[in-house]
Formats: C-alpha cells, sequence, structure tokens
C-alpha cells in the first residue's frame, strides 16, 4: 500500500520543521508531500534547506488549492490512500495507523474525529459544529460527528475525484455531497494537539462567516451539484509527447 500524507502549509516557519522531523524520524514508512500554499514568510526556505519533500505555489490559492495540489500529486504518483494533516503540529501522527484500519474496512473517506466517544464542549466554535453536523445529518440521513475536522484519509477513488474536480473542496459541503452521492465516510476518534506556534486563520467573525456558508452550501447549494466523471488529468510525460 502507498500512503501519502499531505501536508498545507502556509506561513508555517514556525512549524514545519517540527512537524515533518517527527514524521520522517518516527513514521518514515509513510510518504509526504509540504504543499506551500504562497507563504510569505520562510517556510520555503527552510523546507528547501531541510531537504524535505515540497511542491511550491506561486501564489495563495487557498487551503482547497493546495489540498487539490497534493491529491493530483497523489493521482499522478500512483498512491493507494492520501491523508491530509495540518502543519500546525494538530494532527497527530499516532492515529494514521487507525485511519488506514478503518478505510482499509471499505471505506472513501475516514475523518480523525474527536467527538466519536468524546462530547463536544460548550463553545460558540462547537455550536457551529453541531449546526453543520445537524445539515448534513438533515440532508444525508448520516451522522458526520466532527465535519470540521481537516484529518481525514481518501481512498483510490476519492484521490482521482478530488484531483479531478476544480470545485472538490476539503470541506464539510463537500462531504455532503459525497454522502449524498453513495460514498462511505466514517470516522476514528483521535486526539488533537494545540498548534505549535502562531495562530489560526479562523478567529471569530471569520468562523461565523464560515459556519453560515457551509451551512447555506449544505442545505441549499449541494442540491444543485453536478458530480463529473469524465474527467482526465494530463500527466507531463503527456504533455511532452
Amino acid at each position: 500500500m502507498k500512503i501519502l500524507l499531505i501536508i498545507p502549509a502556509y506561513n508555517e516557519e514556525n512549524c514545519i520543521t517540527k512537524v515533518i522531523d517527527e514524521l520522517v524520524e518516527r513514521y518514515p514508512q509513510y510518504d509526504y508531500i509540504i504543499v506551500n500554499d504562497g507563504s510569505t514568510d520562510h517556510t520555503s526556505e527552510i523546507c528547501h534547506k531541510s531537504g524535505y519533500e515540497i511542491i511550491d505555489l506561486p501564489i495563495n490559492l487557498g487551503l482547497a488549492g493546495a489540498f487539490q495540489t497534493g491529491l493530483k500529486y497523489a493521482y499522478l504518483k500512483n498512491y493507494d490512500y492520501a491523508m491530509q494533516m495540518d502543519a500546525d503540529g494538530q494532527h497527530l501522527p499516532e492515529y494514521i495507523e487507525a485511519l488506514i484500519k478503518k478505510i482499509n474496512e471499505g471505506y472513501d473517506i475516514v475523518i480523525g474525529s474527536r467527538f466519536v466517544t468524546e462530547k463536544k464542549p460548550k463553545s460558540m466554535r462547537m455550536l457551529g459544529s453541531n449546526m453543520i453536523s445537524w445539515a448534513i445529518h438533515m440532508t444525508t440521513g448520516v451522522r458526520v460527528m466532527d465535519p470540521t475536522s481537516g484529518m481525514r484519509i481518501f481512498n483510490r477513488n476519492m484521490i482521482k475525484e478530488f484531483a479531478s474536480n476544480i470545485n472538490y473542496g476539503p470541506e464539510p459541503d463537500t462531504i455532503s455531497f459525497l454522502l449524498k452521492q453513495g460514498a462511505k465516510i466514517g470516522e476514528v476518534q483521535v486526539k488533537m494537539a494545540e498548534r505549535i506556534a502562531g495562530e489560526s486563520y479562523l478567529n471569530f467573525t471569520k468562523s461565523i462567516w464560515y459556519m453560515t456558508k457551509m451551512l447555506i452550501s449544505i442545505i441549499v447549494l449541494q442540491n444543485f451539484r453536478k458530480r463529473k466523471y469524465e474527467v482526465e488529468i494530463i500527466n507531463s510525460e503527456e504533455v511532452e509527447r
């Protein structure tokens, strides 16, 4: 089984070394690729000096663009599974094996969830998570306990689908859409660490906007979304020929 860890990174100069060094030293059985999303700090320079595996995007595309870049790489390199991991140290690599075991049971996507066996704390952010979970359940009949978790593993079919379609972001509305299309999605209980350094881009105002956008998309927009199958990716060898 070929497994690729996709690590989108935007201005993570204070975190990236610790995250990657731990992967290389303790989990050498997994391949990884850093997708530098047009960082304006020294993230790219640090990665190149350290000899890390990295793709540099010339401009900031956002999480969706960076993650899709990683999935196109996984597709072209013929990986069996691809897993999204944060560059800030919150996603703990000791849970990778559990996610792989779960997806081997026949799932298309498995989410590293904080709330399979543990209750959500009472906070505005968790209120938003509950509302998104409710919207997904209302529109698909499936309960996803931690829809905003960015720790996810994808099988080969999902790698191809995400890599081939420009509007597939790693967000709860895409999870909702795929559930409607028959995708099988599971969850595994995990713990997440605090950021090694820096701050999340989701402040209070952005969190409210994100929650509102996801709810509108899940309840309304996904009903008009179409699934495309016949999309081919042209790799570099074909271009050269």
